[in-house]
């Protein structure tokens, strides 16, 4: 893996590679692509961009990535007096990815106040926020399920039976087969294993209790996350606020059986993963090739410094690789999102411990080779980048398929 190590534009069709662009080594393809690319805005740009923060949450479709809340302790760079829930955002931001701008969305109803480490799921054109904190941290906690459309642009609190989970912050969760699962988190002094399952057909909420003795358990945590695979939840990462977990083992809760199970990971060759790390990223692209779903974690934090690595996880194999390609810059507390044609959007985070620094960049990086379709959309929005201003019969009539129009809105 020398040559892949040295050179970080290296991408295959089905994982990373170690030589030259287009040269076949075995049955994989090498392609040459640039790791991660900054969509900042032009120094001296005019357009609106979210300020910089920490502890938000973000989802993504095929035309935008969707950001929700946050936290920057710095009164000038977290609005000023025009912020009136500083030192959080109340606010939900959208990304467009054909014309590169932001917007900050104007919705209806009522937004949540718990603004910092919620959960936020993309369910059909439904924002699903569970959870979070306000300020003081653990003080005002939520444990309700608030529904933006995003769409309508509406937010709408989703009514359920069931004893809800406790009121907690930095919990994970995911849609599996149209039910919730939550798993996790702290009220601000005690940290959980609970388990919750909210069927979003029937909105009843169940706390599962799983067929395991208490010392077969994971470990109590908050900040980690989720993936599946359909059959088993697993959990990554996390810690408390004495120690962070460890990624050389993971433990995943089996569906079917009802029960925890410890998998003992394999590490990267002569490669330390820096096994331990909380407020880590995640990303799942299992729903591109069902049939290999993998599992991406960038940034964090090990509890002595902030990390800008990023790895592959196989959920068959359990085969880390570390890939040969750094974040910009080490972050923490920050949001990453996957598009289901698989390309990676990073947001946000703290990157100075020491100086409480937090960023507002935004990087994209392609986590597999983009279709001949994605390719050619962008090498069109590239000639092209005033397209968003033509209506919607100018674009049909240039003979633009009506979802890649969709994009452009």
């Amino acid at each position: 893996m020398e040559l892949a190590r040295r050179s970080s534009r290296l991408i295959l069709e089905q994982g990373w590679g170690t030589s030259g662009p287009g040269a076949k080594c075995g049955s994989w393809q090498v392609f040459m692509w640039p790791p991660f690319q900054c969509l900042d805005p032009a120094p001296g740009s005019s357009h609106r961009v979210p300020p910089a923060r920490s502890g938000h949450r973000c989802v993504a479709d095929n035309a935008n990535l969707y950001v929700f809340g946050g936290y920057n302790p710095d009164y000038d760079e977290s609005g000023g007096p025009e912020n009136e829930d500083y030192p959080l955002f109340r606010e939900l931001w959208r990304y467009n990815f054909a014309t590169g701008m932001w917007y900050q969305m104007g919705t209806e109803g009522y937004m949540p106040r718990e603004l910092a480490s919620m959960s936020l799921v993309l369910h059909g054109n439904n924002l699903l926020v569970f959870g979070g904190t306000g300020i003081p941290f653990g003080e005002s906690n939520g444990n309700d399920i608030h529904v933006c459309n995003v769409k309508y642009k509406r937010w709408a609190l989703l009514s359920c039976r069931g004893k809800k989970p406790n009121r907690i912050y930095g919990q994970a969760m995911a849609i599996i087969n149209g039910s919730l699962y939550v798993f996790g988190g702290t009220t601000g002094y005690i940290y959980s294993t609970d388990l919750h399952k909210l069927d979003l057909n029937m909105r009843e909420w169940v706390q599962l209790k799983p067929n395991n003795m208490h010392c077969d358990m994971p470990e109590e945590r908050y900040r980690h996350e989720i993936a599946h695979d359909g059959q088993r939840i697993y959990i990554l990462g996390g810690g408390t606020s004495w120690t962070a977990y460890s990624l050389a083992k993971i433990h995943a809760y089996n569906l079917e059986t009802n029960t925890w199970e410890e998998i003992a990971t394999r590490p990267h060759e002569k490669i330390d993963l820096k096994v331990r790390r909380e407020q880590n990223e995640c990303v799942q692209r299992g729903f591109i090739l069902p049939s290999n779903p993998d599992v991406f974690v960038c940034g964090g934090y090990n509890g002595e410094v902030i990390l800008e690595d990023l790895w592959k996880l196989s959920l068959e194999t359990f085969q880390w690789v570390r890939l040969p390609a750094s974040m910009p810059e080490p972050v923490y507390f920050h949001c990453a999102a996957v598009t289901p044609a698989g390309c990676m959007y990073v947001h946000g985070g703290v990157v100075n411990i020491h100086e409480n620094k937090r960023t507002g960049s935004l990087f994209k990086m392609w986590l597999v080779v983009p279709s001949l379709l994605e390719l050619s959309w962008e090498k069109l929005l590239g000639f092209f980048p005033h397209l968003a201003n033509l209506s919607r019969s100018q674009l049909l009539h240039l003979g633009l398929a009506q979802g890649l129009i969709e994009r452009l809105k």
